[in-house]
This record gives structure tokens, sequence and C-alpha cells, in this order.
């Protein structure tokens, strides 16, 4: 993907619509049609009442004009409702040249959010670092997108730095704060305690607090191929400094590549079979493919589900 200067970064949040569109763009119809149902309607005509249904629907007014039971029947208004979970941590701005991961996945909502207010489809923003930063309410209205835009763009002007990530927490949070079955869309690295197997249970624990909740869940799993998987370093000693807490470690890396990876591999597997045990889809968003790619590629695979 082409480097892009601090200019150009800028010109393209001036307009996220316009960016979001170009993406989407002949991927609208029917990709996101809902799994749920019933979340906001509208009136769309009448029916004779079938003794044994539930009376809430009733049309009381009618029956004293006509002396007949008549039920109401609604139509959707909206398809899906969806709320995306930004991952706002310090490791998100790795890395340090190019397109880093937060702006990769700032790209992305903005896309995928573009998408859902054509469908007419509700979506609220979420950010989040060690603790629920923000939350909005899920709406399909042009002023809530350029609110939630607005919104955007200060997390890519005001990048966190030293602070870390409990989107343990934040996942429990949002189960318990969401009470209507919703589609919820995580862009997180998933890099928060990698390495710690009881943290590691926590998590997953908080990922199938939101499936029992009867949410749909989708993980973009936001990663430098390069450098964070195939730990991709010159053979000659690097200093390293963790993002989120400043440790600092001088190491080279030929000699710790094969643990490295196979620590990070033995990881991603689980998180791979607990994903697909309750059903959630992992998107692996590699940022070097583009955002472009990734998402038209999701949404290619997701209609071909529906």
């Amino acid at each position: 993907m082409p480097t892009l200067s601090n200019n150009q970064h800028i010109r393209q949040l001036a307009n996220l619509e316009l960016l979001a569109r170009q993406v989407v763009e002949g991927f609208i119809t029917g990709l996101h049609q809902s799994p749920f149902h019933g979340f906001s309607v509208e009136f769309a005509e009448h029916r004779l009442y079938n003794n044994g249904e539930s009376v809430k629907n009733i049309d009381w007014k009618l029956l004293a004009r006509t002396d007949k039971l008549f039920v109401k029947q609604f139509e959707e208004e909206t398809n899906l409702r969806c709320f995306l979970l930004l991952d706002t941590s310090s490791s998100m701005n790795f890395p340090a040249e190019g397109i880093n991961k937060l702006q990769f996945s700032i790209y992305a909502t903005a896309s995928l959010m573009y998408l859902f207010k054509k469908q007419r489809d509700a979506f609220g923003l979420c950010l989040f670092s060690d603790k629920m930063d923000w939350m909005s309410p899920a709406r399909s209205t042009s002023t809530h997108l350029f609110h939630l835009y607005a919104e955007l763009e200060k997390a890519y002007d005001n990048p966190k730095q030293s602070t870390a990530t409990n989107i343990t927490q934040v996942l429990h949070h949002i189960a318990a704060e969401i009470h209507q079955r919703s589609m919820v869309i995580i862009f997180s690295d998933m890099l928060e305690n990698s390495l710690n197997p009881e943290k590691t249970q926590q998590l997953f624990a908080a990922i199938q607090h939101l499936k029992f909740k009867k949410h749909e869940v989708i993980i973009f799993n936001v990663t430098s191929r390069q450098k964070e998987l195939d730990f991709d370093f010159d053979n000659r000693p690097h200093h390293f400094v963790d993002i989120e807490t400043g440790t600092e470690v001088r190491v080279h890396p030929n000699k710790i590549r094969g643990s490295y990876q196979s620590a990070l591999r033995d990881y991603r597997h689980q998180l791979q079979l607990k994903c697909a045990q309750h059903h959630i889809q992992l998107v692996d968003a590699d940022i070097e493919q583009g955002y472009n790619g990734i998402l038209k590629e999701y949404l290619i695979k997701r209609n071909s589900m529906i």
C-alpha cells in the first residue's frame, strides 16, 4: 500500500464520506440483510386476528368502528442495528511510518458506517482503550453519520499515548449495555495479554458474553503482518519500546523470532478456535493489504453467506 504524507491523510479525512463511498460503491445492495427482526418498524397494513395469538398489536380503535378484531402489521424500517467498536489504545499507533493500525481501522469503520447509512441500518460507535471512552446510540440519520465521522477525526488527530488496552472489560460493558440484539463489529489488534493464559481465557469469556446476549459478533483482527507476525526486522540488534507501557528492550530479532512467532501463533490459533466455536466471524485484517481490498473481500464473502 502506498505511503501517504500527513497532508494527504488530512485531505482524505476532510471528507470521510467521499472516501467511504469509493470503497463501498457497487457493494451496497443486499449485502447486509439483517438476521434479526423488529428493531424499528412502521405500520404496513391490517389483517384479521387469529385466535390464540398475542393481543398486543390489536387495533382497538378499528374494533370499535367495525366490531371485528384486526391486527396491525409492520414493516422493518431498519434492517440492522450495528455497533462498531474501535480500539484506540497506543498499540494501535503501530507502525510509525505509513498508515498505522488505528488509521486503517478508522478508514474501514467510516466505510462500514457509510454502507449502513445507505442501507438505512442503525449504527453506533464505541471508542475504547483501557476503558470505554465514548459510545453513541445506534441511529441511521445523516446527521448521526457526520457526528460519528467527527468523532473518528478526533481519534485520528489525537492518538493516545502510553495507554493500554482492556478489551475484556469493554466487551462485558457492551454486552450489558446493548439491550437489543445487534451486530457488534470490533476493530482491534487483540494483543492484550496475548501471552498470559489466564487473561486470554478472560477475553474469551467476554466474547462469549456477547454471544450469550444473542449478538452477532465480527472481529477485524488488525495487524501488521510484516512486522508483528513475520517479525521482519533487519539482522542486527534492535531497540524495541512497548508503545503502551514504555518498557524498553534491546534484542537481536534472529535470536527471538522463533519463540516469539510460536507464542503468537498459539494465541491466534486459540482465538480462531474460540471464534469458530461460538460462530464469530474473525477477519484477518493486514494493514499492508489496504482497507479497501479487505472490506470488499469481506462484503463479497458475507453476501455469499446470506
